[in-house]
């Protein structure tokens, strides 16, 4: 009966129960009801408005990626399926059912005891490790191994939205706010020394290639319209696009650069309220303890400099995928998805999109390689709750190639129950040094 409840719950979809969460939420932190009412709308409308926007890209750049499989005969051998599945494949199984009750539990326990910060509300999100669940479960054969390494995942979330909290807070102005969303926050631990690297080569540290100084510099030519409609027309050329297409793909791109903007203030509308009253909530009944509220990367995903990176990404993901010896992966599906992947790598650049797209690139690198590696594993994971993707042969797709994939699934084939015990240990270690010794990120004033 629970467990009917609670996937009756997840099959309204994330743009309905994410806002009775907030609802919710708001309720428990005090916010009047109507606030709580409109904040919990508020965030399901932008939800729509930004799927839409997102459909849109996708609508407009998949025939233009196709064409361009075809026309440059790119083929290898595992088709990118698409994180698209993640969520439904997580949700039809029971560990993806059973992870929603275990990480409120979880979270709440690890906030109370201040291994974390962050209050997580993006309960669809938890597909990612439940994904990784599912891979333990492929890799070792053990559905017991594959419930601790979920858990183990949910718990490195939660350490990797505590670590750019601060970072993501302050350049995308989400002040209470962390992201939660393994994909993106993931490419933080790249990101930040290669920024750090970037920032000590002479010459290269003075170019800034930001929306804002690129505008300034070069007038017209700098404004996000501008820039969209050039990327479009670049990719359609690409395609082989006639003139008619080439120009309607340039349109459809600068939209989508112009409208996530808009939509992605809809969430700061519907947010700010929630995250004032969480911080107020926690500093009477949690002794002061700092609590950020966990959500999706859609929050970010209409920065000028995240859009434009993204798609500037897909043919040089393309490119990369083509020139590498040993990758078998070609990108497809997740092509389109890019402005949730690089998110939080475009954040650690502080916008510099020159510094985005080369950073971006040294990631995708491993990213393929690891996709190819996990296909075996990816396609079993499938199998395992009959999930039915059509065709034959191995599956993957880009982002499965995370490191936080590779790391579970590297250790449940090769070490089992003591290597996931030993990566579980070490996440809950990390927890405890920055948040409890180091106190990273901490305004906070305990009393006894």
């Amino acid at each position: 009966m629970f467990v009917d409840a609670i996937q009756w719950f997840v099959d309204l979809g994330s743009t309905v129960f994410i806002p009775i969460i907030i609802f919710v939420l708001g309720l428990i932190v005090r916010l009047k009801p109507s606030k709580a009412l409109i904040s919990g709308i508020t965030l399901g409308v932008g939800f729509i408005g930004l799927n839409m926007v997102v459909d849109m890209l996708q609508s407009a750049l998949s025939p233009a990626i196709e064409l361009m499989v075809s026309r440059y005969d790119l083929s290898l051998s595992i088709i990118d399926l698409g994180s698209g599945p993640g969520g439904p494949l997580a949700f039809s199984s029971t560990l993806g059912i059973m992870l929603i009750p275990i990480s409120i539990f979880v979270n709440l326990l690890l906030i109370w005891i201040g291994l974390t910060k962050t209050l997580n509300v993006d309960i669809w999100n938890l597909w990612q490790p439940t994904f990784i669940g599912l891979l333990v479960w492929a890799a070792s054969g053990n559905y017991i191994y594959a419930i601790i390494g979920m858990i183990a995942a949910f718990c490195l979330e939660l350490l990797l939205a505590d670590l750019t909290q601060p970072m993501t807070s302050k350049f995308f102005n989400l002040p209470g706010i962390s992201i939660t969303h393994t994909m993106a926050i993931s490419s933080a631990v790249l990101a930040v020394p290669l920024n750090w690297l970037f920032d000590r080569i002479p010459g290269f540290n003075k170019i800034d290639a930001s929306p804002e100084k690129i505008k300034k510099r070069f007038g017209i030519m700098g404004d996000p319209l501008v820039i969209g409609a050039v990327l479009g027309i670049a990719i359609g050329l690409l395609a082989g696009y006639d003139v008619s297409d080439t120009l309607n793909l340039g349109i459809q791109v600068a939209a989508v650069l112009k409208i996530l903007p808009k939509m992605v203030a809809m969430f700061m509308e519907s947010l700010t309220p929630i995250a004032e009253a969480t911080q107020a909530f926690t500093q009477k009944h949690l002794r002061g303890k700092v609590v950020n509220i966990g959500m999706d990367a859609a929050l970010v995903v209409g920065h000028p400099s995240v859009a434009a990176t993204a798609v500037l990404m897909i043919p040089i993901t393309l490119f990369l995928s083509v020139i590498l010896p040993g990758n078998k992966i070609l990108p497809m599906g997740d092509l389109t998805l890019f402005v949730f992947v690089f998110a939080v790598l475009v954040c650690a650049f502080k916008g510099n999109i020159i510094r985005s797209v080369i950073g971006g690139a040294i990631y995708t690198i491993p990213m393929l390689y690891l996709a190819t590696w996990l296909a075996p594993t990816v396609t079993r994971s499938f199998e395992l709750v009959n999930y039915d993707v059509g065709g034959e042969g191995l599956i993957s797709f880009v982002s499965a190639g995370l490191w936080t994939n590779a790391s579970f699934t590297w250790a449940a084939q090769n070490t089992g129950i003591i290597g996931i015990i030993t990566l579980f240990i070490v996440i809950l270690g990390l927890m405890f040094y920055v948040n409890r010794i180091k106190k990273f990120n901490s305004s906070e004033k305990e009393v006894d």
